[in-house]
This record gives structure tokens, sequence and C-alpha cells, in this order.
């Protein structure tokens, strides 16, 4: 048997990171089993589907690098160009008697629940409509269409003796009495199938072998499989995860913050630290805490799926994003932080060279692209906001001289010109590029003339540069920062000291 899973996002929003969990799971299954993976877009919901969140699916899935053997932009995996193919199976069910057309408002089914609560009974559909009619009205009954005057439902006709089985590849067996599943609708009085009853037709023609999904959807799995049965089908095997929650318990959602694919891309996170984390969210291969793609796909079994559900853990997905910032080719790195860099209207002072150096310096502090960003603020400005706090510690009347000193040592290094690169490329002109050694020589000389240690003179320079007191090493900033525009900066700082006097 060939292996084939599927995911059906809905297009009625932002894809959510529980929902898109079931898709890697299963991507993860085929992939590992060598079978086909293909997704499905279930827009039957024709008013609350959009381009916009179609658009938004396939490039997050894009962006995860979650590909699909069959699917879009093929017009046969979509439900809503599939609806005469759902209303032939509704017809088959209804000449042969295994379904039937109910009459009952939308008041008579509120009497039916308020009468259940009552008697203290579970809620459900009475079947009152299930024998109203003969075998030979049945075969004989259109579908519903409000508009042609059709203002009824079609049921499907449960079994109401026996057990449906359902060998849950993770939660194992579960038996559920058949008196427990009422007659549910399959086709609604506007001529829209419904989700059960669609999703069973699509996974039959599909060839589906396997369904993986959040276990939300276990009290429908009997259901469907029954109607499986009565279209003459074996159902797939079924694989429910455990929902995803967040840290009070509760159902993931966006009181607990970002929830969405697109949110994490746009907070500056990296796919292979959302992957990790799902994929860890519900699923272990012994201690291992960080998987490559392979790794995923060499390893992903059922059998080590969690049976309790996942906690969000925002704190554990940063700490992996963190350690992909640290260890991602820097060639990488320079491509994903341009687009956080532009949406701050900047311009990056140099070519890609100069950016691999800046990150360099800034990667083992920085958690996200935002963050990396945020914090090479200094480097991709020349106008900097010094600190007030900073500034009157360590910008005083004193430290001028030497920082003019060594604004003079700086600027009489020797350097290497990148101007003439930088302007074929189309970059802003970037400062001559100076070694840190020579850097380091050019202090040495100012500390021995003044006397001083070198964390005396560090600091200021470090306010004066970078308008705080944190940041990296300081000749690794000078050295990013270039000889003409640290030469700026310093003079700058020391003309400000002098007038504070």
């Amino acid at each position: 048997m060939t292996v084939r899973t599927r995911y059906a996002p809905s297009p009625t929003g932002a894809l959510h990171i529980g929902n898109v969990r079931s898709g890697l799971f299963a991507y993860l299954f085929a992939r590992h089993n060598r079978g086909a993976f293909v997704l499905r877009i279930d827009d039957t919901d024709r008013e609350r589907s959009t381009s916009e969140s179609l658009d938004e699916i396939l490039e997050s899935l894009g962006w995860l690098g979650v590909d699909w053997d069959e699917g879009p932009p093929d017009a046969r995996y979509f439900q809503s160009n599939r609806f005469d193919r759902y209303r032939e199976g509704a017809l088959k069910l209804l000449r042969e008697g295994k379904a039937y057309r109910c009459d009952c408002t939308a008041a008579d089914l509120d009497a039916m629940r308020k009468q259940a609560e009552r008697e203290h009974r579970k809620p459900g559909y009475d079947g009152r409509c299930r024998d109203k009619r003969t075998a030979a009205e049945l075969a004989n009954t259109e579908l519903p269409d409000k508009r042609a005057g059709r203002d009824y439902t079609i049921r499907f006709r449960s079994p109401r003796e026996g057990v449906t089985v359902v060998d849950d590849l993770i939660k194992g067996r579960a038996a559920f009495d058949n008196r427990e599943l009422d007659d549910l609708i399959i086709f609604r009085s506007d001529g829209v199938p419904t989700y059960n009853f669609a999703t069973v037709l699509d996974d039959a023609d599909f060839g589906m072998t396997h369904i993986v999904r959040g276990d939300d959807h276990l009290p429908n799995t009997p259901r469907q499989m029954q109607i499986f049965y009565a279209l003459g089908l074996q159902p797939p095997a079924y694989a429910h995860l455990p929902m995803v929650m967040g840290p009070d318990g509760q159902k993931l959602s966006k009181r607990h913050g970002a929830t969405s694919v697109f949110a994490y891309r746009d907070l500056g996170y990296f796919p292979e630290a959302l992957l990790n984390y799902l994929v860890r969210l519900g699923w272990s291969h012994g201690d291992q805490e960080i998987f490559s793609r392979a790794e995923m796909i060499e390893f992903f079994d059922f059998a080590e799926c969690g049976k309790s559900a996942g906690i969000f853990n925002a704190e554990k997905l940063l700490w992996l994003n963190f350690h992909y910032m640290k260890t991602l080719p820097i060639e990488r790195l320079v491509e994903d932080v341009k687009p956080f860099i532009a949406r701050r209207g900047w311009k990056i002072p140099g070519d890609d060279a100069w950016l691999a150096k800046m990150i360099a310096t800034l990667r083992e502090r920085a958690k996200t692209l935002v963050e990396l960003v945020d914090f090479a603020s200094f480097y991709l400005n020349d106008e900097i906001a010094i600190d007030p706090k900073a500034a009157a510690k360590f910008l005083t009347p004193e430290i001028a001289p030497k920082l003019a000193a060594l604004a003079d040592e700086i600027k009489s290094l020797p350097a290497t010109s990148r101007v003439e690169a930088s302007i074929e490329a189309g970059f802003a002109r970037i400062s001559a590029e100076i070694v840190e050694a020579s850097i380091q020589d050019g202090f040495a000389r100012v500390l021995e003339r003044f006397a001083m240690k070198l964390g005396e003179l560090a600091q200021p320079v470090r306010v004066a540069l970078t308008g705080g007191t944190v940041s990296p090493g300081i000749y690794e900033v000078i050295a990013v920062l270039g000889r003409d525009r640290t030469v700026r900066r310093l003079r700058a700082a020391a003309s400000a000291c002098s007038g504070a006097s």
C-alpha cells in the first residue's frame, strides 16, 4: 500500500499553528513512508473563504518548506469545484434509503434541545423525519435549494444498533455506541454539503490511506466511518493528535499571543525553529531536541506521539530560534534580515560582505531577526540617539581629549576601501574598512598617552559610537562601522563633551 495523507485547511483566515501541526505530522508520515502528501482546500464556506486567506495558506506552507505532491493550483483539489460529486453522493444515499429528507425547522431543533436538557439527556436529533417517507419517495427526493422552494435538509440514516470501533494510531481503540450517533445533516437547506459528508467523499476519491488531525475531530470519526460504510467504502486509518493548549490549559488562541504562521514569520522567527518546535509538541525521539528536516522525516512515527495535550511554551520556541540564529549559515541570515531592515525604512550602508560582518557581531545576542535589527540600529543609521544617562556618566568634559585623540588614531589607520564595489552593487557608500588588530594598536597608543586603563576609555567610546552602554566588543564595532563613520562619531562626541564644560 502506498501511503497517502492530506492536509485540508479552510481559506477563512490565517493559518493557525495548532492546525498546521496536524498538516506537518501528515507530511512527515507521508515522507517517512515514501508516500504522497496531498493539499486540499476546504472552501465550501463561500461567504468566509477568501483568495487572500488562500494566498496566505500557500505562502505559509511555502515558507515552512512543507511541499505537496498533489493540490493547488490544480482545481480538482478545491471543494468548491466538487459540488457535482457531493450531489451525486447524496442522491446515491437517498436512492438507497441511507439518507432522508428532514423538514424540521430551527424552532423544532431548539425545542428538541431544550427537551433533552429538561430530561438530562445528551442533545441530538430525535429522528422524527427518519421514517416519514417511503423508499420510493426518498428515491425521488431532490436535493435542497432554498431558492427553488426546497427548504429542507438531507440527513444521514445512522445505524441504531451495535458499535463503531476506531482503532486510532495514537489514542488506541475507542468504541462508540451507535445509539449515541444521531442522524447528522449531510446537505444543508442552502444546497451546501456539510464538512462530515464532503470530507468523506474527498478522502475516498483521492485515495487517502491515513487521516491525521486534531483530537477535536474524534467525535466526527465514527460518523464519517459510517458514511464510508454506507457508500460501500473502507475508511482510512485515523491518527488523532492531542490539542495544543495555552499555558493556562485552555485551547490555544489569540489571547496567548501570536498563533498564526505569518505572525511568527513577521516577528523574525525562522521556519526551521517553528517546524522544530511544532514537531516536538506531541512527538519525541529519545531526548533529542534539535531536528533537521531530514531527521524529522527519518525518525517520525505515530508510536512516538504523545496522548496528552501539548502545552505551548513561547520561551521554548524562542530558545530554539536563538539556536538557529547562532547556527544557520551567515549567508542565509544576510538574505533573511534584509526585509526586516527595509521594513524600518533603513538603507544598508554596504554590500553583503559588510552585512555579514555586522550580523556576526550580533548573532550571539539576538534571538529573532526583529531583535537583530533593533540591536543593529547604530550600525545602520548615521544619526544615533545617545542615552542621556549614559552620556551624563561617560561623556564628560574630561573624556573629550581622549576621544579626540582616538579619532585621530583611527583616522590614521591603514584601510581598504570598498566604495567602488558598493556603488556598482547599488548600495549606499560604505566607510573604508579597518582591521581589529590595527584598532587595538590605536587604542593602546591613546591609553599609554593618557595613562588610562582600557575600561576607562572603552565605555565612553561605546556610548559615543552606539548610543548606549551595551554592545558587541568595541574593536568589532569599530571594524564594522568603518574608519570614516567611527571618526565622525568620536569627534561629534568629543565636541559635545567639550561643550558640556
